[in-house]
């Protein structure tokens, strides 16, 4: 995780970033985590999370991880039980050891995700939307190459928040 704040401090940050378009999302993305407390913070991390990819409005895949020995594979966010996931003990212990076990089964080569323009907290602007997931990533930018993700999950009380920077 590179940056600390809380969930209202990165709140008051995403209102005063601009928006983005669809287009604009388009291509492979980096992702690196926020810490504001959230029950996923460092679940990403642990699990060799890389990043996103947009291939376009409607082929997105929202969970590139790094393979054990290098590369990248998707994972089918249908398959995770997000939240028993999220209570595992030693979660950053546990999750390196089990995603190269468990990438035959979690593995997908299709698109899992589509990028649509929605309103969120008074602002038009390219979000991810899961196919399997009560799941809506809004993304605003923080500048040409990164943006400010926000996951907005039913259920959960605060947002889980993560950056994405632009792959060249």
């Amino acid at each position: 995780m590179n940056q600390r704040m809380t969930t209202g401090e990165a709140l008051a940050w995403f209102d005063t970033l601009g928006t983005v378009s669809v287009e604009e999302m388009l291509g492979r993305w980096r992702g690196e985590g926020i810490d504001t407390g959230h029950y996923l913070d460092g679940m990403l991390e642990a699990a060799r999370w890389h990043g996103k990819v947009f291939e376009s409005a409607d082929e997105g895949f929202p969970l590139v991880h790094y393979g054990p020995f290098g590369g990248r594979y998707c994972i089918n966010p249908a398959l995770l039980p997000i939240r028993l996931c999220a209570a595992l003990p030693a979660k950053s212990v546990l999750f390196p050891v089990l995603m190269p076990v468990l990438r035959p089964i979690l593995s997908t080569r299709k698109p899992k995700s589509r990028l649509r323009m929605t309103e969120y907290r008074g602002k038009l602007s390219a979000t991810m939307i899961y196919d399997a997931k009560p799941i809506n990533d809004v993304f605003r930018r923080i500048d040409a190459d990164s943006v400010l993700g926000l996951m907005d999950h039913r259920g959960d009380a605060e947002p889980f928040f993560f950056k994405l920077i632009r792959e060249a």
